[in-house]
């Protein structure tokens, strides 16, 4: 059995009191919550959003292996508590997570499916919810397969692309959470013009909201907003 993973991202905004400390003070917060995510999250990413979205400044993606049913749980806590001792200063506007699963469709490994525990990321990350409509779940296996197979297509067309998928089905709003890694916005936006005119586009229900991040090292993101 391949390795389960529990990924959440949380998009965060920086609240007036924040912005009412002194420079001073906001270098000092900034370097604190740096040191305990690099304890509390030994598998993270801290990402600039703002300013391609106006409600949302950073966006945090952790990782967790699960080894065990009530494992989520500890995940929650160990998020919640991280969280709640800054919500003066950073709330929550979004979160996003899900589990991995083996594909469906496609039982080989892709070179192109992204490790949650690598460190290493590229420039750009785009994360989404994703629902397919009820009508899609009515086709037999066969007509779902052949449709899937002109969107796995297209998806190795672009092979400096990597994506990972999440299960959320039952658990959020959405049934799934697509992430992209790219070094080219440009190249990713051609990759989604495409992939909307095959076949499977007329059975998605929902895909929004898009966000859009730059990766940079933990402490260099947040010193973007002292």
């Amino acid at each position: 059995m391949p390795d389960l993973f529990l990924c959440h991202f949380a998009g965060l905004q920086y609240t007036e009191h924040y912005w009412s400390l002194s420079p001073d003070a906001r270098q000092q917060w900034a370097g604190n919550l740096s040191v305990e995510l690099q304890a509390r999250l030994p598998h993270h990413a801290l990402y600039q959003v703002f300013p391609a979205r106006s409600e949302t400044d950073i966006f945090l993606w952790s990782s967790f292996l699960i080894t065990a049913p009530d494992q989520a749980a500890r995940v929650f806590e160990t998020v919640a508590r991280l969280l709640n001792a800054h919500r003066v200063d950073l709330r929550p506007t979004h979160f996003y997570w899900g589990f991995t699963r083996l594909s469906e469709y496609s039982k080989a490994k892709s070179s192109q499916e992204i490790d949650p525990l690598s460190s290493e990321h590229k420039k750009y990350l785009i994360v989404y919810p994703f629902t397919k409509t009820s009508d899609w779940y009515r086709f037999g296996r066969d007509a779902r397969q052949g449709m899937m197979n002109e969107h796995i297509r297209i998806g190795h067309q672009y092979p400096q692309i990597s994506q990972l998928l999440l299960y959320s089905t039952g658990l959020q709003d959405q049934e799934f959470i697509v992430a992209y890694e790219t070094d080219d916005l440009p190249t990713f936006s051609a990759l989604v013009s495409e992939l909307r005119t095959s076949d499977a586009r007329p059975y998605t229900l929902s895909d929004t909201p898009i966000y859009t991040a730059v990766h940079h090292p933990t402490q260099d993101t947040l010193n973007l907003f002292i």
